[in-house]
């Protein structure tokens, strides 16, 4: 499509409904994924030229004009669809989606210096004697800049620009040589059976160059790396990018470590933590085509792939793959949009895959490869409940005396061990600390929270409030209920009384700041330079630790209160991880887990190693109630920075809710984080059969409503987080 009488529609990084038209000056040609600078109010902006007609809305003499076009590459069609698919899914404003794609290329600090080289030309395509002096200008010295292009060949640099238009020139990066490239004809490992099998299967879906999604569900230490690093290998001997999502950027030490032995060199890698420079490089080589493999956060999803052929996510099941700020999406669902748009398969590896996408393999959706056994002939490790009932820890204390016991008798054998915390974040959960006993909501099948500050138990689904009571309810013991939640600080100070000889390596995500703290902390560890690691969730992921023969839960119940609906789930995963991490081929692992509650189903799941027993238990009770994978969700969290106005906002809400069969619409009632950064929040969640379109339903809610200034109304379609 060209300007339609010299207006085109330019999409803008603002959170705006959708594009503006602008004025196409005399002699510009444009088209669709243009990258071009606009004027907005006083101030110059970019923004992309965007598919469609122009509205034409606004007559010809208010048009403003473009001011020019810049001299990168331009989007890609597939990155424009992913950007208006997911800007309907989340409700977002496309702008708001376009800003994650155009930040990426970091373009307002000094745009990369492209240049041009030749494109395979059809021997019968006639040109102009101008069209040859530039291809002969290029024959010479390659590539070029447009200016020193067009003055070596003496045309204008409209001709440039048209050969380029036409497809008889690529853009060439300028700068600095690319960085060496992984070989994926390097011989890789022996892989077992079990792994070839799949391996193989991962290679056809490759060569075929279609969509389709294949979960690859192995034990953890069995080997599931080394089967989708022959997917890439295939991919990069087909001449197509491949892309690598990790859950934490601080996991890729590791990664990047094997991957280069196996390709000789190693990935592109994309996260918050490059350097301007290096954003420039890759995102260019990138858009170039010389980056063949790029390993990254989320944000990598939006990065200017020329020919993507492949998507693997690494842990699939890891809610850190969902953003929950400005636009809320989840990174694994939008990679699957964006291979389809680019006809590429999707690898989904996990230990312990989430219950969404067993639901897809038991619909026949993604196809299920296993790995049933360790690599190398290592068995799994033995759990053993520590019923903190019967063996409670002393006074002020946290670790019992059998965890101490298994800890010292690790360390002594030069062995190492790790004690791991189930902090995540805002978890309290509230129990007797005579019995176990915890408080239940009387409508929803969830704990209660308490809410120290207002004295209350309150529930996070419907809003039901209690006051605390003085005794508890199942055993009468007087101010016995306690918030549970012990810190990394207490354990090391803890450990250190116990194991004076111990050297002791706390590990949680504020003490690892970054990528090269975690690389730095495995490689100490790997060094065997630590004797006992004290840890949260970052030490549960992707870890190789020879050496590491025992892990202890210290607070295994912690991650089941929260009144979240993937609370159980998210346990059995996260402890699952954590038991992975113990032993290898050359020592048996063993994980101490300790419990309150040693008879609860996520318990007894992870001491008898049954996830699929445990993942049908938990389908058998989400199933009558259609909640997520057998329903849909959305969450509406109004906020406001007086509570009066949140308040008011979320019941008009409340009363214009939809309703019909298969539609329930809980709350609203004060959100688990009451306050968050001063705005005071409340939560409406949208439940709904499959078969319902919830984007549909939300529209028209939303619709029949008007939200003052004051008051923010985020949608979070398919929520992680309760909170």
């Amino acid at each position: 499509m060209h300007a339609h009488r010299g207006r085109v529609p330019v999409l803008l990084p603002y959170p705006f409904a959708g594009p503006f038209d602008y004025r196409v000056p005399n002699g510009m040609e444009l088209a669709p994924g243009d990258i071009v600078q606009v004027p907005l109010n006083r101030r110059e902006v970019v923004g992309v030229v965007w598919d469609g007609a122009a509205e034409g809305a606004v007559g010809d003499h208010r048009l403003r004009s473009i001011s020019a076009r810049m001299d990168v590459p331009p989007m890609r069609a597939d990155l424009r669809r992913l950007i208006d698919w997911i800007a309907a899914y989340t409700l977002s404003a496309p702008g708001d989606v376009l800003a994650m794609a155009l930040r990426v290329n970091a373009m307002q600090e000094s745009a990369p210096k492209l240049g041009w080289r030749r494109a395979e030309i059809p021997p019968d395509t006639t040109l102009t004697k101008q069209r040859q002096a530039v291809l002969d200008a290029l024959a010479l010295a390659e590539p070029l800049g447009s200016t020193a292009l067009a003055e070596v060949a003496g045309v204008s640099a409209g001709v440039v620009r048209a050969m380029a238009d036409a497809g008889l020139l690529l853009p060439a990066d300028l700068g600095a040589a690319d960085s060496p490239r992984p070989d994926p004809h390097r011989p890789g490992p022996l892989l077992s059976l079990e792994q070839s099998a799949a391996a193989q299967a991962l290679r056809e879906s490759v060569e075929k160059r279609h969509f389709d999604v294949s979960l690859l569900d192995g034990v953890t230490g069995s080997g599931k790396t080394e089967v989708y690093h022959e997917a890439i290998a295939a991919c990069l001997q087909a001449g197509r990018q491949a892309l690598v999502l990790l859950p934490e950027i601080a996991l890729s030490a590791q990664f990047l470590a094997r991957f280069t032995t196996r390709f000789g060199a190693a990935p592109a890698v994309w996260h918050s933590d490059l350097s301007p420079a290096t954003r420039r490089r890759t995102w260019r080589e990138v858009a170039t085509g010389a980056a063949g493999v790029v390993v990254g956060a989320r944000s990598a999803l939006f990065l200017p792939f020329v020919d993507l052929g492949l998507i693997v996510i690494d842990e699939e099941h890891e809610t850190a793959f969902k953003q929950e700020d400005g636009v809320i999406y989840n990174a694994r669902d939008m990679a699957i949009v964006r291979a389809r748009l680019c006809h590429a398969p999707v690898v989904l590896a996990s230990a312990t895959p989430s219950l969404e996408t067993f639901y897809n393999v038991e619909h026949g959706r993604y196809r299920h490869l296993t790995l049933p056994s360790r690599h190398g002939g290592a068995s799994l490790p033995d759990v053993h409940l520590v019923d903190l009932r019967a063996d409670p820890p002393a006074r002020g204390e946290l670790l019992p005396g059998p965890t101490n016991a298994a800890v010292r008798e690790t360390v002594e054998r030069g062995e190492q061990a790790m004690l791991f915390l189930n902090r995540r974040g805002y978890a309290p959960l509230t129990l007797c600390r005579r019995c176990g006993h915890r408080v239940q909501c009387p409508n929803c099948t969830a704990w209660l929270v308490e809410h120290r500050a207002r004295k209350i138990l309150t529930c996070h689904h419907c809003g039901h409030a209690e006051p605390i009571p003085p005794c508890c309810p199942e055993c009468g013991a007087e101010s016995s209920l306690t918030a549970i939640g012990p810190g990394v600080e207490r354990i090391v100070e803890e450990a250190g009384r116990h194991f004076p000889e111990a050297r002791i390596l706390p590990m949680a995500s504020d003490t690892l700041s970054g990528p090269n703290a975690a690389a730095e902390a495995a490689a100490r560890i790997e060094r065997r330079e630590v004797d006992l690691i004290v840890g949260t969730q970052i030490v549960a992921k992707g870890w190789h630790f020879p050496h590491l023969t025992l892990v202890g839960v210290v607070d295994a119940d912690l991650g089941l209160g929260g009144g979240d609906l993937r609370a159980a789930e998210r346990t059995v995963q996260l402890l699952h991880q954590v038991a992975g991490r113990a032993g290898r081929a050359e020592a048996p692992g063993r994980v101490l887990l300790q419990s309150f509650n040693p008879e609860h189903p996520v318990m007894q799941a992870l001491q008898a190693q049954d996830l699929p027993a445990f993942r049908a238990r938990e389908a058998a009770e989400r199933k009558p109630g259609h909640w997520p994978p057998f329903g849909r969700l959305a969450a509406l969290i109004v906020s406001a920075e007086r509570e009066a106005d949140a308040e008011e906002v979320a019941q008009i809400l409340g009363a214009a809710a939809p309703h019909g069969a298969g539609i329930v619409v809980l709350g609203p009632a004060p959100a688990p984080l009451a306050i968050l950064r001063g705005r005071h929040r409340r939560r409406l969640l949208l439940k709904v059969r499959r078969d319902i379109a919830v984007q549909k339903l939300l529209r028209l809610w939303l619709s029949a409503v008007s939200i003052p200034s004051q008051v923010r109304v985020e949608i979070d379609v398919d929520p992680m987080s309760f909170l």
